[in-house]
C-alpha cells in the first residue's frame, strides 16, 4: 500500500474541517484536489473514509484513526522544521509574522520599513488578522499580539503596556466641552451592552447610541461625528479626525507582546525582527499610555 504524506494530510484536514472547501483552504489547494486525494486514499486502503452528505463529509471511524496517526506525523514534522528554523543563522529567505490589522499602520509600519531596509534579502510575509495563528503548526514564525499573556507554550516579550480612553470628532468634542448636560452618545463594541464603567460624573448623561462588531467601523463612525468611542490610545491618537475627550479617564488595556514558539525564538530572522520591534515600541511608549 503506497500512500503519500500529502494524502494523509488531506484526510486529516478533511476530518478537521468537515468540508472540501475548509480542507482546501487549510492545505492551500483546490477543493477538487482534496476530493481526488481522498478518493485515491480510499482506493489504496480499500475502505470508505467519509460519508458524502449534503452538508459535508462525515468521517468514519477508520478516517478518525487515519487522522489520529496523521496528526502525530504532522506534530513530528512541525517539531523537526521548527528545530531547524531555530538554528537558522541566515538573514535570507522568508520570515512570516502575524499581527492585528489595526497595529500594522501606526505601530508596525516603521518597524516593517526598517527591517526591510536593513535585511533586504529577507522576504517578509505579513498575515494581518485578529485570529491567533497556531505558531506550533508554523502558521507564522512570530506574532505580535494584544493580550494579557503570551501563551504557556510560547516564548514572549512584553513590548509596551497600554491604556484606552474616549475619542471623538472635534465637533463632538466641542459640544461636550460646552455643555456638561448634553447626552454623551457612545459607540460601543458589540460585546458591551452598557456605557463604560468609570465615566466622569461631571458629565451625567450617557447612553449607548450604536453597537458595532468591528473596530474599524467604530473608528469610522467616530470620525463621522456619530458619537464617542472608547479605544486604545494608539488608535485614538493616530486616527485622523479624532481627539481625546475627558468624559472617561484613561483605563487599563491589554499589553502588546511579541511571541514565538520556543524552538523558533533563537533564529536569526526572528531575533533581528524582534530587536528592531522592541527598540521602536519602547522608544514610542508615550503613544500607548496617558
Amino acid at each position: 500500500m503506497d500512500i503519500s504524506w500529502d494524502d494523509l494530510r488531506t484526510v486529516l484536514a478533511l476530518v478537521r474541517g468537515g468540508t472540501l472547501a475548509s480542507a482546501a483552504q487549510d492545505l492551500g489547494v483546490a477543493y477538487t484536489t482534496v476530493a481526488r486525494r481522498i478518493a485515491r486514499v480510499e482506493a489504496a486502503m480499500g475502505v470508505t473514509l467519509f460519508e458524502r452528505l449534503a452538508d459535508g463529509y462525515k468521517p468514519t471511524e477508520t478516517a478518525k484513526l487515519v487522522a489520529e496517526h496523521a496528526a502525530q506525523m504532522e506534530q513530528s514534522q512541525d517539531a523537526l522544521l521548527r528545530g531547524v528554523s531555530g538554528r537558522d543563522k541566515r538573514l535570507t529567505g522568508t520570515l512570516t509574522i502575524t499581527a492585528p490589522q489595526l497595529l500594522i499602520g501606526p505601530a508596525l509600519g516603521p518597524v516593517i520599513d526598517a527591517f526591510c531596509k536593513t535585511y533586504p534579502e529577507v522576504r517578509l510575509d505579513v498575515r494581518a488578522t485578529n485570529t491567533p495563528l497556531d505558531l506550533a503548526r508554523r502558521e507564522a514564525d512570530l506574532a505580535i499580539r494584544i493580550s494579557r499573556e503570551p501563551g504557556d507554550s510560547l516564548m514572549g516579550l512584553r513590548l509596551v503596556e497600554q491604556q484606552m480612553a474616549a475619542f471623538a470628532a472635534p465637533d463632538v468634542a466641542d459640544c461636550i466641552a460646552q455643555d456638561h448636560q448634553s447626552p454623551i452618545d457612545w459607540l460601543n463594541y458589540a460585546a458591551f451592552e452598557d456605557v463604560p464603567k468609570g465615566v466622569d460624573p461631571s458629565w451625567p448623561n450617557h447612553r449607548v447610541r450604536i453597537r458595532f462588531d468591528d473596530m474599524v467601523a467604530i473608528l469610522g463612525a467616530a470620525q463621522a461625528g456619530l458619537g464617542v468611542a472608547r479605544v486604545p490610545f494608539f488608535l485614538g491618537r493616530t486616527t485622523v479626525g479624532l481627539v481625546q475627550v475627558p468624559v472617561l479617564p484613561p483605563q487599563p488595556y491589554m499589553d502588546i507582546w511579541i511571541v514565538a514558539h520556543r524552538d523558533v525564538w533563537p533564529s536569526a530572522k526572528v531575533t533581528a525582527f524582534r530587536e528592531i520591534l522592541t527598540t521602536h515600541m519602547r522608544a514610542n511608549r508615550a503613544l500607548y499610555v496617558a
